[in-house]
């Protein structure tokens, strides 16, 4: 489809998953663009999924300080998300995105044919980062897909709805200094329990587990009386209804607690979320203690 397209050219092969994402896979992609001979003029084509757009572009950011890279997303989740924005990054000492940049690709080309390749549970991943962008940004949008099964959504649709908002977004905070952290509902509990569960035999896809953080996150904005109980019922019947109930043993409760305080929003000691203010709308850099994090846990493992 793409191959016979391009130039001469070398192509490297990365395994799939997060559990690659790492350093050492950072190395072999050097390795290959060194032995190839490539200068500073050569371009980078990162075609899969979020790990591949994420640590494509970090590895062309920094090799010979930066070479010029393409994203060519091929999974609803990288499509809607990673892809856009130029946040680029890989995982540390089992830290999600502990190591990145901030670098912007040449352009990013979308199409909805490779949606098509894809098993369930991986469409099911990447429609929780178009839940949340409705939840954040667009209360009409979130009225019209809640009412919709998951099997009958119109993806082609909500991927240049998604796209629009993260853009928007994106264009007036690029270095994520304030309005761009409210892309991060559901992600503070959500990249715990990410994280949590990766090395175990239970491990979430990424848009499983900011589903879960979501509700999670939810929860914390009713507690706040920042949102109504009416729409906290609406997207946890939701979110349960597209997702089911992850398991969340009690002992998974202080490590998952515990990871949040690397979380990238954070300032000194202090946890900060992104919570829902409203039907679509989100406020940023609020201040949330363990114990509140551990009464939301303990609402969404009653399931």
């Amino acid at each position: 489809m793409i191959k016979p397209l391009l130039p001469r050219h070398k192509l490297v092969v990365v395994p799939a998953g997060e559990a690659f994402k790492t350093l050492e896979s950072c190395e072999q992609i050097w390795n290959a663009m060194t032995d190839a001979g490539l200068d500073r003029h050569a371009l980078a084509i990162n075609i899969g999924g979020g790990v591949i757009g994420d640590m494509g572009g970090f590895c062309a950011a920094v090799y010979k300080r930066g070479i010029r890279f393409i994203q060519v997303p091929t999974t609803l989740l990288s499509q809607v998300d990673a892809s856009v924005g130029g946040k680029l990054g890989i995982d540390f000492h089992g830290l999600k995105n502990h190591l990145g940049v901030f670098t912007m690709p040449e352009t990013v080309l979308i199409d909805p044919a490779f949606l098509e390749t894809l098993p369930v549970h991986e469409l099911r991943s990447g429609f929780a980062e178009i839940v949340k962008h409705c939840l954040i940004a667009d209360a009409e949008k979130w009225e019209q897909i809640r009412k919709i099964d998951f099997e009958n959504q119109d993806f082609p649709d909500l991927i240049g709805h998604s796209v629009g908002i993260k853009s928007k977004i994106v264009t007036e905070d690029p270095k994520e200094k304030g309005l761009r952290k409210i892309l991060n509902f559901g992600h503070t509990l959500g990249h715990a329990v990410e994280t949590h569960f990766l090395g175990k035999p239970k491990r979430l896809l990424h848009g499983e587990a900011v589903a879960v953080g979501m509700l999670m996150e939810a929860f914390l904005s009713l507690q706040r009386k920042m949102i109504t109980k009416a729409l906290f019922l609406q997207i946890e019947e939701f979110l349960f209804t597209v997702y089911g109930v992850v398991e969340i043993d009690a002992e998974d409760v202080e490590p998952i607690v515990a990871l949040t305080r690397q979380d990238k929003k954070n300032l000194g000691r202090d946890v900060r979320f992104s919570l829902l203010d409203g039907p679509g709308s989100c406020t940023f850099d609020v201040s949330v203690t363990p114990a509140e994090m551990k009464k939301a846990i303990a609402y969404y493992r009653k399931g």
